[in-house]
């Protein structure tokens, strides 16, 4: 009884621990939406789950996005809202968790019952769109991470002085990269925005080519950096439509009619990233918008919101925009960075250091600062009392140091607007004199005022391979081979201007000539013999001799092999290599030779005498060797000429060959 009791108990202790398992892999974080309405006014709170700290990061947080379902959004903790007209509006919340190792919060909306009408909302959040961002403005609840959503709000505004009709463009999806990086799930509109389906154009039904643009404007349609930036009003639509066509793979389309005088608007998009996104957490990724104002009319804005891929969200962030560099062209191109901060303080910060590696292949002093915020000049030789920005350079680190600034802190009181408590610096570094092709990797500590620094992550740009062609010719020596004579030119595929090791592969085509068989007989004793002149000889004795001539045109293919730059004079490889015949002239001579012969002895040559006869055969692909190598390069060895010395151990006889060539890789 007392082991049955036992038993029991066991088995009661592993249900228990199976379901604690179950219940502990199955309950996901949710956070939900908990309001209170009174009369038209309606304060939101939301719920959400404990969060779990990243170990060594900053203090972990919480921030919100909120979309009331009538048209307008907060990017506070806990809103309050007025609507307009009674009514039932769905509530959506969307909870990001910075420095947490987990997966954001999952949400599901709330409708929200109204039951009075027309009052006054002038109290509602004002999100300055046409005083502090001139009418046009994209924003987005976070950064992307693979196989999460974000939600991108695009605001716009009329700031002409009477009711204008016009276009909004929403660009997505590079096509610089090969898999999309964006799913758009959902669209919702409040505005009675219409999405249409025709082709992008200008005012004139019709796609423009991007030849045609070219003729008819005499611009040409490589990208124009300061086109994807500004959102000041423009001019040329038929340009800025062609531009985003080659830079963007998708696009959606809208008509807005009857927008008022001052009237402020906002689109929400639901976008969801793809599990084939681009999983370089160094690069920056982009959304473009273009908003016309008036159809017809081709002045317009863009704006591109530039992201920075998270594996985790972490609102200090460093980004390159180029992480694969086309070698070839890498002198001419300058390299940019992106470094972001934000204060999670509960005070404003006054000095901001950014403390950047540089990489060695860098040039410092080839340094510009293409954007910043704060906005602020830069710092002058002397101590100021004014806001700048001062640049700082050491052996290997660039410090940038944005000084007698008040960058607010979110968990400071009153701050409401998140975006003014983050800040950036973009800048560009050419490349040097002296550079390898090796990645290039760097990081920022970021320290506010005097507190402890935060290191971001490492941002990486690789070399694309390329290829190189190379052109050879040389000789081939076979020392165990008579008479022999082989020259070939050939072709190398491999990277471009290789650093340390790489893969190489090569095909060459030669001509071979050698003596394989020689053999002579013992004599052949003959009767008399008479000469052209009438001479007889008594007595006289013939040898014959045979010989073997081959002449070959022939295929060596080295399918692959291995080789290392010891530095830029000496290179070193090994590899495989298959040998064929594509022709092959066999000619079996034998020459006669006659001698008189008395008592057993050979005398004199007789003249006149000597026969010769030739037969010749040919056959293809008789002849099949395969080999190891070992060489050694010296010149110019990542590209350029050189000269190669190789030693071929064939398995087959004749076993031993010399490979002596020039080469020149392109």
């Amino acid at each position: 009884m007392k082991n049955q009791f036992k038993l029991i108990g066991a088995l009661l202790f592993c249900h228990f621990i199976s379901a604690q398992s179950i219940q502990k892999d199955t309950i996901s974080r949710t956070a939900s939406i908990v309001f209170t309405v009174n009369g038209n006014k309606v304060s939101f709170n939301p719920d959400t789950p404990q969060l779990n700290q990243i170990a060594g990061a900053p203090k972990a947080f919480y921030t919100y996005y909120w979309e009331f379902g009538d048209g307008d959004y907060s990017f506070q903790e806990e809103p309050e809202h007025l609507f307009k007209n009674k009514g039932t509006y769905k509530t959506r919340l969307s909870v990001t968790n910075n420095y947490d190792d987990g997966k954001p919060p999952t949400t599901r909306p709330k409708d929200v019952a109204i039951n009075e009408d027309g009052i006054d909302t002038s109290e509602n959040e004002n999100h300055q769109l046409l005083t502090a961002y001139n009418g046009f403005r994209i924003q987005t609840n976070r950064d992307p991470i693979p196989e999460e959503e974000m939600q991108l709000v695009l605001s716009y505004a009329n700031e002409k002085e009477y009711p204008t009709s016009g276009k909004i463009y929403l660009f997505f999806n590079e096509k610089k990269y090969k898999a999309k990086n964006f799913e758009l799930t959902e669209v919702r509109l409040y505005n009675n925005e219409q999405e249409i389906t025709e082709e992008i154009i200008a005012d004139n039904n019709r796609y423009i080519s991007k030849n045609e643009l070219i003729q008819t404007t005499g611009i040409s349609t490589l990208m124009n950096e300061k086109l994807i930036v500004t959102d000041t009003l423009r001019q040329n639509l038929p340009l800025t439509l062609e531009e985003a066509k080659e830079y963007y793979q998708d696009v959606k389309v809208f008509d807005f009619d009857e927008m008022q005088t001052n009237e402020e608007r906002n689109m929400f998009f639901t976008l969801k990233t793809t599990p084939e996104m681009l999983k370089d957490t160094s690069a920056v990724i982009s959304i473009r918008s273009i908003y016309v104002p008036e159809r017809g009319n081709d002045s317009h804005k863009v704006l591109t919101k530039e992201m920075e891929i998270v594996t985790s969200h972490d609102p200090n962030k460093m980004a390159v925009y180029d992480t694969r560099l086309n070698y070839r062209l890498v002198r001419f191109k300058n390299l940019k960075y992106k470094v972001r901060f934000q204060n999670d303080g509960e005070g404003p910060a006054r000095l901001i250091k950014l403390n950047v590696d540089i990489p060695k292949m860098l040039d410092k002093s080839s340094l510009k600062v293409l954007d910043m915020y704060p906005k602020c000049p830069i710092c002058p030789d002397e101590e100021v009392n004014y806001s700048c920005l001062d640049t700082i350079m050491s052996k290997n680190q660039i410090s940038f140091q944005f000084k007698n600034i008040y960058l607010p802190g979110t968990a400071q009181k009153g701050v409401h607007d998140k975006d003014s408590t983050k800040g950036f610096v973009k800048y560009s570094l050419k490349f040097g004199k002296d550079f390898h092709k090796v990645k290039s990797k760097s990081k920022t500590a970021i320290i506010f005022d005097k507190n402890e620094p935060i290191i971001t992550n490492t941002s990486t740009s690789r070399f694309k391979p390329g290829i190189s062609i190379g052109v050879k010719a040389g000789y081939n020596s076979f020392p165990d081979l008579k008479d022999s004579k082989s020259y070939f030119v050939g072709a190398t595929i491999s990277p471009y201007k290789p650093y340390k090791k790489y893969l190489q592969a090569e095909i060459m085509m030669g001509t071979h000539e050698f003596v394989d068989f020689i053999s002579a007989g013992e004599g052949e004793p003959i009767g008399f013999v008479e000469l052209s002149d009438g001479t007889i000889v008594d007595s006289a004795i013939r040898f014959d001799e045979t010989q073997t001539t081959y002449t070959k045109l022939n295929i060596d293919v080295v399918p692959i092999s291995f080789r290392y730059n010891l530095n830029g004079v000496i290179g070193l490889g090994v590899g495989p290599q298959l040998s064929f015949d594509i022709s092959n002239k066999t000619d079996n001579t034998t020459s006669s030779s006659y001698f008189t012969y008395f008592n057993e002895r050979v005398g004199k040559v007789i003249e006149g005498l000597s026969e010769t006869s030739t037969t010749s055969e040919n056959s293809t692909l008789s002849d099949i060797k395969y080999g190891f190598f070992g060489d050694i390069t010296i010149g110019t060895s990542r590209i350029g000429p050189s000269l190669g010395a190789r030693y071929i151990y064939n398995f087959n006889e004749p076993n031993a060959q010399l490979h002596f060539y020039a080469i020149w890789k392109i």
